[in-house]
């Protein structure tokens, strides 16, 4: 998982009895924003939904096919502060599951 600005990039396990993809981001989302002060821009669109202006509003699901694409998903998730110009280098950003990945 990587948190950045206004987006996250994670995988996770579903249950197998659950494909709401979208009611698990908007929980995620939900919580995680409940728990951060309101410092940020809402624009009055935002605002007149309810909404925080930290998240982008869409998503996309991808369902993992084998090794490889679990490997791809996960370099892509951790390049993906210094692709934003966040950081020079990977561990650099705090807010990553690299930092696990190298300890575990």
């Amino acid at each position: 998982m990587v948190i950045l600005h206004d987006h996250l990039h994670m995988l996770c396990t579903m249950p197998s009895d659950d494909t709401n993809y979208s009611e698990r981001i908007k929980l995620i989302k939900y919580y995680f924003s409940y728990r951060i002060a309101k410092t940020e821009h809402i624009s009055k669109s935002r605002r007149t939904k309810g909404e925080r202006g930290i998240w982008q509003r869409r998503f996309w699901e991808h369902c993992i096919r084998n090794e490889a694409d679990y490997r791809m998903h996960i370099d892509y998730i951790h390049l993906n502060p210094v692709k934003h110009g966040y950081v020079k280098r990977v561990q650099d950003w705090q807010y990553s599951s690299f930092h696990r990945s190298i300890d575990s």
